[in-house]
């Protein structure tokens, strides 16, 4: 009797465990039904903001007296917030460059974060003092519960900081993977006659099923170049908005060639093979670094099914005798 039971779970077990493995293969397969591309509306977004910029520039050089601008207006609530508190970052301070990095642009992402900044400790403090003294019940002594509301308005404090940083890290390693190819793409565009607006442009449109945050950065620096006085400036923004060492080796090179005329084309093709050898690189200490990770797992995971499935006959055989 115990062992056709034992027979049974096994059966059920199997069987268990071949519909999770259905089921898992299904979902892996129709993922990418379901995930939406946001290449479009990002690419819409960085086109607007171009036709945005020349509107205002040439609205500023025809005199006008109505000014168009590409900041964004902020919520009211974080505007009255951060009047109230006095609250202002400048455009060279640390926050406008870090809410840059993560592609934040305007005035409605930095009064935002500054707002949030301040409220986000206050939430989690009145959230936390209701959960701990009001749901909950907690049965601790009250310098605990204080902790815990100070733990709460900390980690309300610290979370702004820590999303932007993340942000940052996401869009940092997306342009890095495709900074090399767009190198390549731009080499092409420059040898073949195409001037370095016209290359960036072109650039911009072939790299975005790749990188869609490259491909913005691409096309702000073509409008940049195209309509600020200084085209230094606009290569210097680049290099500030990605905060990448081989973005700012290529933006080197460009200002050299703007400034004293030297040939662009050997510049690009050397910057192209370095930032292939560094993104190989960084593959291959990726993949030095995979056996130790998978150490963990596979005793966790690996070892006890292993086990399972060599010792289960033995064990079965021994509960026949």
């Amino acid at each position: 009797m115990d062992i056709a039971l034992v027979t049974a779970n096994a059966d059920m077990l199997i069987a268990l465990s071949a519909a999770i493995a259905v089921i898992a293969a299904v979902l892996v397969v129709s993922w990418p039904y379901f995930v939406r591309d946001h290449l479009t509306d990002r690419m819409a977004q960085v086109t607007s903001e171009s036709e945005r910029i020349r509107v205002r520039e040439r609205s500023r050089l025809n005199g006008k007296e109505r000014q168009i601008s590409l900041r964004s207006e902020p919520k009211r609530i974080y505007k009255l917030v951060v009047d109230h508190l006095s609250l202002s970052a400048t455009e060279d301070s640390e926050t406008v460059k870090m809410l840059r990095m993560a592609g934040y642009r305007g005035e409605g992402p930095i009064v935002t974060y500054l707002a949030v900044r301040q409220l986000a400790p206050v939430g989690m403090a009145i959230l936390m003092v209701l959960y701990v003294f009001i749901i909950l019940h907690l049965e601790y002594p009250l310098f605990v519960k204080l902790a815990i509301v100070m733990a709460g308005a900390g980690l309300g404090y610290y979370a702004p900081p820590l999303y932007v940083k993340n942000k940052i890290t996401k869009r940092q390693i997306s342009i890095r993977r495709s900074w090399p190819d767009a190198l390549d793409l731009l080499l092409i565009s420059v040898e073949s006659g195409m001037g370095i607006e016209g290359a960036l442009r072109k650039v911009s449109a072939e790299i975005g099923s790749q990188s869609v945050e490259l491909a913005e950065e691409l096309g702000l620096t073509t409008a940049e170049l195209s309509y600020l006085q200084d085209r230094r400036k606009a290569y210097e923004n680049l290099a500030e908005r990605t905060g990448l060492d081989g973005v700012k080796g290529v933006v080197t090179s460009l200002i050299q060639a703007e400034k004293y005329g030297t040939a662009l084309g050997q510049a690009l093709r050397v910057q192209a093979q370095e930032n292939r050898d560094m993104r190989m690189s960084e593959a291959e200490k990726k993949a030095a670094a995979l056996p130790p990770k998978l150490t963990v797992p596979m005793i966790v995971f690996f070892l006890p099914v292993l086990f399972a499935v060599i010792l289960t006959p033995a064990i079965i055989q021994i509960m026949k005798l």
